[in-house]
């Protein structure tokens, strides 16, 4: 009967056999890790460019800032303070003078549902100098009052569409009334458009 002995101190192993089974493993690892460190070295530059125009861009916003507050100084002057109140008043006449009342109410007949229709209507300017237009409508169900809300959304005339109130008893008989408030913002009829 034979033993092999083995006397050496390091067993043998075959490495050959290692790098066969663990070498493309090892290689794809060390690919993937460049890909990501390419990635993260570009994502850096370009957040250094992006972190480059936000400190433009504010320097130019707080340039426009300090200019209109030198602007805000000079007509709180009590010298000047005249002419500024007389160009608000008359910007506000001609804000009110380009108010079409033909055109909102194309804009509404367009998204008003059949079975609703309008009682009242008030525009208004905001403090932002947008039209804001209150409108007091009535129809049979609240369903209606929603759709109208919907309609108004999905146009490109009106914005920020919301009903305010609401009524179980219209001032003609109607079982619902309701308050709704919209930004209007006009623009090109889409009637011109075509």
């Amino acid at each position: 009967m034979r033993v092999d002995i083995n006397l050496a101190t390091r067993p043998y192993e075959d490495a050959r056999e290692f790098w066969a089974r663990w070498g493309l493993g090892v290689g794809l690892l060390a690919a993937l890790t460049l890909v990501l460190l390419t990635f993260a070295v570009r994502g850096w530059i370009n957040a250094g460019r992006d972190r480059q125009n936000i400190r433009h861009l504010q320097a130019q916003i707080d340039q426009l800032d300090k200019e209109r507050a030198q602007a805000q100084a000079f007509l709180d002057l009590g010298a000047n303070r005249g002419t500024r109140d007389q160009s608000q008043f008359l910007n506000g006449l001609i804000q009110r003078k380009a108010f079409s009342w033909t055109r909102v109410f194309e804009d509404l007949e367009r998204v008003m549902p059949a079975n609703l229709h309008l009682v009242s209507l008030e525009p208004k300017l905001t403090e932002q100098n947008e039209l804001q237009l209150e409108m007091k409508v009535e129809g049979d169900t609240r369903e209606g009052t929603l759709e109208l809300t919907r309609h108004m959304e999905a146009s490109t005339h009106f914005r920020g569409a919301q009903m305010t109130e609401e009524n179980g008893q219209g001032e003609s008989g109607n079982s619902m009334s309701a308050k709704i408030v919209a930004i209007y913002v006009g623009g090109p009829s889409e009637r011109s458009a075509k």
